[in-house]
């Protein structure tokens, strides 16, 4: 550099900036940006009074290593070089306090910007001049990126477009995918529900919903049918665990059960003789049974328990009743019903069998309880096919601990061959 290394104004230090951006064949944008951040950090010096130092120092290129220029800006008021974060060109902060600002130098054979390695200032003219290069290959860089940001822009747009058009696919297949699953999942609870059985005198109906959304079954599982003496009879069962698995216990439980009632085995000891059955085939088993046998023109009921909740019994005229018999489930230690209970139904009585997902929705199951002689109480009157799910409803009005639930209402009709079984209610 000719001139002297301490400025005391900025336009001697732009001037001295812009020679040796020319001197090093820096682009004009690089060149245009060092001149202002270095005449921004001594600015301040300039307004207090104080002069600035310009200092340089080259490393050369070296095999794969680029050529590096350091261009440092000292104050020489004592303090420290201000940096701002808007400067055009970073810098950094030596220990001397001199801004540094490190720019890599064009490649030997490079052609520059600013025309051959010994231009002076004379290759273009005044600072003005100057300037206005500076500014004018800023501007037509502004052009180009300001092209550049279009195209951007509208390729982004396209994409967009067509990122839009394939989430719209991908949702109406999800939605295909989503209502075939859901036709899946009715026809598998279909095929697993009893079918209907019209009895004259007796209505029945039933509530079944899955302690998760994902799976259409669980462990609880009710089965019907009408017996060679004409009475009905109705099994619940509750197998340990959800899902799939869960189901198949269910199912195994109530198959056995229902071939032993066909049979004419005795009503108590069908959960015993059932246990004796599966158990050998299914060490893992644990389920909890109800087994009722109801005689429509009579209304005497016989009940067997194997660890199940309690039937309920809503009386048409007043009053309740919980219909508990003692007893073991399927795969506890001496399964079976250690005795039958029995009732007598009247006409417009309601009885209601469930599984603990009806009233241990709260993990209260002495409240779960009360609750439910209150719903089935206050639903009590409803057409039969509307009062599981009404009931089930009420009951589930807050879920603190989900899980599978039945539920399943017998009424004797006030009338003489006043009903039949309805296929299974709303759920």
């Amino acid at each position: 550099m000719t001139r002297p290394h301490r400025f005391r104004t900025a336009a001697d230090l732009r001037v001295a900036v812009r020679d040796l951006a020319r001197v090093h064949r820096l682009p004009l944008d690089v060149r245009a940006r060092l001149v202002v951040s270095v005449t921004a950090v001594a600015g301040a010096a300039f307004a207090a009074g104080h002069a600035v130092r310009l200092g340089t120092t080259v490393r050369r290129a070296s095999g794969a290593r680029p050529g590096l220029l350091a261009v440092l800006c000292r104050p020489l008021g004592g303090e420290a070089a201000p940096l701002s974060a808007e400067l055009p060109l970073p810098a950094e902060v030596a220990e001397d306090g001199s801004a540094v600002w490190r720019v890599p130098l064009p490649p030997a054979d490079a052609v520059g910007d600013t025309g051959p390695e010994a231009a002076g200032p004379e290759a273009e003219g005044s600072e003005v001049e100057a300037l206005e290069l500076e500014l004018l290959h800023a501007a037509a860089r502004a052009q180009a990126l300001a092209a550049d940001h279009g195209r951007l822009t509208h390729e982004l747009a396209e994409t967009n477009s067509g990122v839009l058009a394939l989430y719209v696919q991908l949702e109406e297949r999800d939605e295909r995918l989503r209502r075939a699953h859901g036709q899946t999942l009715r026809e598998l609870e279909d095929a697993l529900r009893p079918p209907p059985i019209a009895i004259e005198g007796l209505e029945v109906a039933v509530h079944y919903a899955p302690a998760g959304t994902d799976a259409p079954t669980g462990g609880d599982l009710y089965d019907w049918f009408a017996l060679p003496d004409g009475s009905v009879h109705i099994t619940v069962v509750d197998a340990l665990g959800h899902g799939v698995t869960s189901t198949r216990s269910a199912l195994n439980v109530t198959h056995a059960v229902r071939t032993l009632a066909l049979e004419g085995h005795r009503l108590e000891s069908i959960i015993g003789r059932t246990d004796e059955i599966l158990l050998p085939f299914d060490r893992e088993l644990m389920a909890t049974v109800q087994l009722a046998r109801l005689m429509p023109g009579t209304g005497e009921l016989t009940l067997a328990n194997g660890s199940h909740q309690p039937a309920l019994l809503i009386r048409a005229g007043g009053g309740h009743s919980y219909l508990e018999a003692k007893g073991r489930g399927i795969g506890f230690p001496m399964a079976g019903s250690d005795e039958v209970l029995r009732e007598r139904i009247r006409p417009g009585d309601l009885l209601v069998l469930y599984t603990d997902g009806l009233t241990e929705s709260r993990k209260n199951p002495l409240e779960g309880e009360r609750r439910l002689v209150r719903a089935a109480t206050r639903h009590a009157g409803l057409p039969i096919a509307r009062v599981p799910g009404a009931v089930a409803a009420d009951m589930h009005t807050v879920i603190l601990h989900p899980d599978d639930t039945l539920a399943l209402a017998v009424r004797v009709s006030p009338r003489a061959g006043g009903g039949r079984v309805t296929a299974p209610g709303p759920r």
